[in-house]
């Protein structure tokens, strides 16, 4: 390691000169990254100091929140499919069209959640 430390006083005792490094995104992180974040500070503290010091728990939280929107929607696409709810259903009727697909985003989330982020 061929960083120079340095030094400030302050009172009679010197302190080292300690930043994190800088992470700037321009998309603000989604529902299930911030899900992850509570979930590592809550129950995995030493998990999330060791990302947060190294710099790498935002890539952390927005790699997590990619692959659970993916899976999801590939979950509720997949369900749909198979089930036989389409675009005909929807047009004929709307409210149940709705409920079907609600409830498969429900069950796709819950599965998910317990995969990627609350482990």
């Amino acid at each position: 390691m061929n960083q120079k430390l340095t030094y400030t006083m302050v009172g009679d005792y010197y302190y080292p000169d300690l930043m994190l490094p800088e992470e700037t995104r321009e998309t603000p992180l989604g529902k299930y990254g911030l899900l992850r974040k509570h979930y590592l500070k809550e129950h995995r503290p030493m998990l999330y100091d060791r990302l947060l010091l190294a710099g790498k728990l935002d890539a952390h939280l927005y790699e997590i929140d990619q692959q659970v929107r993916e899976q999801v929607e590939q979950i509720v696409r997949q369900r749909a499919e198979a089930e036989g709810v389409n675009e005909q259903l929807k047009a004929t009727d709307e409210m149940l069209w709705v409920g079907l697909m609600n409830q498969y985003q429900a069950a796709a989330e819950e599965w998910v959640l317990r995969q990627l982020v609350y482990r």
